[in-house]
């Protein structure tokens, strides 16, 4: 392409298996409140304008919404709709609002009538009186109903969680791990036969609708934490549990430093082999956030820009992992707003939505993880700019002047800048060669 004069040549280098949205790059965001936060009046923009909050996330590129299930009652959820809100009734047609989007659906498996967490997991109440031997057929069946369910409403999960941050385990006191960590220990033999219950149910669930088999995602708090990432899939590995993907929640001023992160990552990638991604993460868009976060977010300042700052340091570490095996990002709180007598712990603050409900740059950062990865110039005055999505974080901008079989490529030295929600670098203009660029891994 020319600019008056000045003449280059574009192009995006792919390696085989490289985990950009042509190869199935997860960009999602967590969304399970939406229908919550509507019920109470509360509405999504863009520019502005009121429109489905679904669509605004497809329209800023994300391309997967996760949904959590509860197994509360009909009763437990009108007494408490933000507790125990989440059940079959209510996720179903949700689910079906993110399929009829043309979006991929991911399941949350929390295996309690309220929230799940590292430091809760408590059985759901119709459950409690079972024995472990009653426990293992009814979590067969739980799982196979629930995957029926949402088929037969045309919502098939493409993703399945067995459980929400299980760190330590599941179904407590049944499934709860305790004492030393190894695979001979009697509550991590309890854990795997869970998990492999739950997965033969949704495989029962197949069979039955003809449906493909969700990916499974196992998925624990501990995206700082190398050394316990380590010691619990080497324990469930030795159980036999065939799951797909490692899922890791990442949150700064709850996990540590990006580099942590990095280090947990690409570590569990080399040693699992297996795909990894980001489960959960949120970041601050204002510092009327708790109060606690603020001397945990590592430089990164809490505003708008601040946020989509953020999202770009952990584009390139998952981007980044190695074998190619960073799979996808999930952003936890996307569509949270303040609400009068919720307790939200903060996350209104976190959100995809500023406080008057207008949807933020760090959407586009996000879904820009899976956009189709393409160079794009322009002029300004007598510099070139360049611009790229963050599905290209991973990658060093490369020139030459001459392509031939022994072309030698070189960095452009320019440190590439986050302008909204893409990279940017500006160079000075020659207009007396051609110049080619191309992004191409490290």
């Amino acid at each position: 392409m020319k600019f008056a004069g000045l003449s280059l040549a574009l192009a995006a280098l792919f390696m085989p298996g490289l985990s950009l949205a042509q190869n199935g790059f997860i960009a999602g965001a967590d969304f399970s409140d939406l229908k919550f936060f509507e019920n109470r009046g509360i509405t999504y923009k863009d520019g502005g304008q009121v429109q489905d909050g679904i669509q605004i996330l497809k329209n800023h590129g994300i391309n997967c919404i996760r949904l959590r299930l509860w197994t509360s009652s009909p009763a437990q959820a009108s007494a408490d709709p933000y507790n125990y809100g989440n059940n079959t009734n209510y996720t179903v047609p949700l689910a079906v609002r993110v399929k009829n989007a043309g979006l991929q659906f991911m399941l949350d498996f929390h295996y309690s009538d309220t929230w799940a967490d590292p430091g809760h997991q408590t059985t759901p109440a119709a459950w409690a009186g079972l024995t472990f031997a009653q426990l293992l057929p009814q979590m067969r069946a739980y799982n196979s109903n629930t995957i029926v369910t949402f088929a037969a409403a045309g919502a098939m999960p493409d993703y399945v969680q067995i459980g929400n941050e299980i760190t330590y385990g599941m179904l407590w006191t049944n499934g709860y791990l305790a004492g030393p960590w190894s695979s001979s220990n009697p509550s991590w033999i309890r854990l795997g036969q869970l998990m492999n219950a739950a997965i033969q149910g949704i495989e029962d669930a197949t069979n039955v609708t003809g449906a493909k088999m969700p990916r499974i995602i196992v998925h624990i708090d501990r995206g700082g934490d190398w050394g316990t990432t380590k010691a619990y899939f080497e324990n469930l590995n030795a159980q036999g549990v065939p799951y797909d993907i490692i899922g890791e929640s990442y949150y700064p001023f709850y996990h540590g430093s990006p580099t942590n992160l990095n280090i947990c990552l690409s570590n569990a990638a080399v040693e699992f082999g297996k795909p990894i991604i980001v489960a959960e993460d949120a970041f601050p868009y204002t510092n009327t956030c708790p109060s606690a976060w603020l001397s945990q977010l590592f430089g990164y300042p809490p505003t708008p820009a601040g946020q989509v700052s953020f999202i770009a340091a952990l584009a390139r570490i998952v981007e980044g992992v190695p074998n190619h095996l960073g799979a996808g990002f999930v952003y936890w709180g996307a569509e949270y707003q303040a609400a009068s007598g919720v307790n939200e712990a903060g996350f209104n603050t976190a959100s995809f939505f500023d406080a008057g409900g207008n949807v933020l740059p760090v959407a586009s950062a996000v879904g820009g993880m899976a956009a189709p990865l393409l160079i794009s110039p322009s002029l300004n005055g007598s510099n070139l700019q360049l611009q790229w999505p963050f599905s290209g974080a991973a990658l060093t901008l490369t020139t030459t002047t001459i392509l031939a079989p022994s072309t030698v490529w070189s960095s452009v030295p320019n440190t590439p800048q986050t302008t909204g929600a893409v990279f940017t670098v500006t160079l000075p203009v020659d207009s007396s060669q051609t110049r080619f660029y191309r992004l191409q891994p490290n």
